[in-house]
């Protein structure tokens, strides 16, 4: 089963450490965040439960339909991701305990002062096969 874990630069619960992620780092706390998060996909490859990671810059834009002939419509008066989600991991593991598991094990990325930030991760997993709306 595969699950998807998204880091959140807002909307998700403030992290136990209080400290708000990277925009108040130094540039050695992130890069200690990052390294972090690569060993830990590093270690997820050799088990074979690491399918793709991927940091997200905030630019982009909401892309819509307007119709036939009409250019794409862009942004909108919504949250948008790109101010939301700060990236996202996808694993493949056999259960939802070992997904909530290992969401737990990234949580606790180091920030300020090396600390874990112990933040929080959403975690969904895949839509797989056929499903049927039933009434």
């Amino acid at each position: 089963m595969k699950y998807l874990l998204l880091k959140h630069y807002r909307g998700a619960p403030a992290p136990a450490s209080g400290q708000p992620m990277m925009d108040r780092w130094t540039p050695e706390e992130v890069d200690a965040h990052i390294q972090y998060m690569n060993d830990f996909a590093a270690r997820l490859e050799q088990t074979g439960e690491f399918v793709d990671s991927q940091a997200l810059t905030p630019e982009g834009a909401f892309v819509r339909s307007d119709g036939d002939g009409r250019p794409p419509v862009t942004d909108g008066p919504f949250a948008e991701t790109k101010d939301l989600i700060a990236g996202w991991m996808i694993i493949d593991v056999d259960s939802w305990d070992r997904a909530v598991e290992l969401a737990g094990e990234l949580s606790a990325a180091p920030g300020v002062g090396g600390e874990p930030i112990q933040e929080w991760l959403e975690v969904r997993p895949f839509l797989t096969g056929s499903h049927s709306v039933t009434e």
